[in-house]
């Protein structure tokens, strides 16, 4: 198109960008969720609760130095890419080129893979811990902006969805985050952060939900009553009593984000996912 200039980007720098992604993700606990947890150790009440998250504050700094997992389950490899309208990929296929940088990172980074091929008949490692999810945006401009999330097994194992009729309204939604989170119990390893997915259809929300958890937890939604409600499901949830790791304690989350989308007038889909304390998290730009 007259007036704008096209840039290229390599498949070889995408598969390199992505390989280094999954080691620092696995192996590097974001500053701000690092950060979240001393204020949360100043906050908790329980002493043995306090203890824990010491525990949690040392094995992030062993991870760090050492570039070994925050955790054995160094998950599915869930990807983000906000791909630049004014950008093309030359040198191969791109969604191939992600699996490669997975395929090498894990290796590299002697990280576990634990991808089976087949979800119910033949579930056999596949040893690459590839295919990743991938979920591909279209923006404005000529970059990209990977955003990689490696999903363990506890903490997606107590996600949930669930079609609520229009009238359960704010009430419903409330209810229902606070119903998944009481049942998860101990079981995703808290603190945990809550990433909610309202509107849109059943898939919508649930992509909504993970991404959601790409977002700073130092960035409330930019939607004051969002805001308000994040704020709201947060402190309801540390009065559960859940605490971490599940043995009692008044944190038992880190953050509440939400993220919404317009939806059908007869719909009111709402998705939830969940993340451990590894919060295992890492983007670039390219």
């Amino acid at each position: 198109m007259e007036g704008i200039k096209i840039r290229e980007l390599s498949c070889k720098d995408v598969s390199a960008a992505v390989e280094k992604l999954c080691i620092q993700a696995c192996c590097i606990l974001p500053k701000e969720i690092e950060e979240s947890l001393v204020d949360a150790k100043e906050r908790e009440e329980s002493p043995f609760g306090e203890f824990i998250i010491d525990q949690i504050l040392e094995n992030a700094a062993c991870a760090r130095k050492q570039m070994m997992p925050l955790c054995q389950d160094t998950g599915v490899a869930i990807v983000m890419v906000e791909m630049g309208q004014e950008m093309v990929i030359n040198g191969g296929n791109l969604t191939d080129a992600i699996n490669e940088g997975v395929r090498r990172g894990y290796k590299k980074g002697f990280l576990r893979k634990s991808m089976v091929d087949d979800p119910i008949f033949n579930r056999k490692n596949t040893l690459t811990n590839t295919p990743a999810v991938i979920y591909y945006e279209l923006v404005q401009g000529d970059h990209m902006k990977i955003m990689l999330l490696p999903k363990g097994g506890g903490g997606e194992n107590v996600g949930a969805l669930k079609m609520l009729r229009p009238a359960d309204g704010l009430e419903g939604v409330k209810d229902f985050v606070l119903q998944t989170i009481s049942e998860a119990g101990g079981k995703p390893c808290p603190p945990i952060i809550v990433g909610v997915g309202v509107g849109g259809t059943l898939d919508k929300a649930a992509v909504m939900s993970k991404k959601a958890l790409c977002r700073s937890i130092n960035q409330p939604n930019p939607h004051p009553q969002y805001a308000a409600l994040e704020s709201e499901l947060l402190e309801k949830i540390n009065s559960m009593g859940i605490g971490p790791q599940g043995l009692g304690g008044r944190v038992t989350a880190l953050a509440v984000q939400i993220e919404y989308f317009p939806t059908h007038m007869a719909s009111l889909p709402v998705a939830i996912t969940v993340n451990c304390h590894s919060a295992r998290f890492a983007e670039i730009t390219l």
